[in-house]
Parts: C-alpha cells; sequence; structure tokens
C-alpha cells in the first residue's frame, strides 16, 4: 500500500489550545516529520486554520485523532500526497 506523504488539512477549532499547542500534538502523531498550522479566519468562538503535514508514512487516523482530541473538527482534506516521494504540483496555462 502506498504511503503517505502530505495532508493538507482544513480545520476548525476553539481558541483553546492554540496552534502552537495543536501542532506540537500533531507533530508526535506516527509518521509525522513535521507541521505547519496557519490561521486563516478567527470569529468570536472558533479558528479555522490550515494545517500541513508531512512526513515518510503518516497515519492519518492519528492525526485525525490528535486533531479531535485537541477540540478540533477536519472540514476538508484538501491536499494529499502519496507514493515514494513527494511530487509538487506544477502550474499550466489553465491555471493562469
Amino acid at each position: 500500500m502506498s504511503k503517505i506523504r502530505r495532508l493538507v488539512l482544513d480545520v476548525l477549532k476553539s481558541h483553546k489550545p492554540s496552534i502552537v499547542e495543536l501542532s506540537k500534538q500533531v507533530s508526535v502523531t506516527k509518521g509525522v516529520f513535521g507541521v505547519n498550522c496557519s490561521l486563516d479566519e478567527v470569529d468570536q468562538d472558533t479558528e479555522t486554520i490550515k494545517i500541513t503535514i508531512e512526513g515518510d508514512d503518516i497515519d492519518f487516523d492519528a492525526v485525525a485523532n490528535a486533531i479531535e482530541a485537541n477540540g478540533g473538527v477536519i472540514h476538508s482534506i484538501d491536499s494529499v500526497s502519496t507514493g515514494k516521494r513527494l511530487v509538487d504540483e506544477v502550474e499550466t496555462p489553465q491555471d493562469k
């Protein structure tokens, strides 16, 4: 089976824990090498964040559990990269 190398997730969470704490919790899950959390939107009770995760064999269920254990909800999986290595998207004329 192919290994997950990168995930980009759209997550809704409460203000606590901070994105720093959530990043730390996600970063210690199986197969994860690094995590980037970016704040997209803030309202009175919640924050919408983009979480980019890279690793050699990311355990999606463990990542989802870590997010949910910290009060987050995955709204969508915006990107997933699998296989032996990461492949970056290439801009085409249709993208312009």
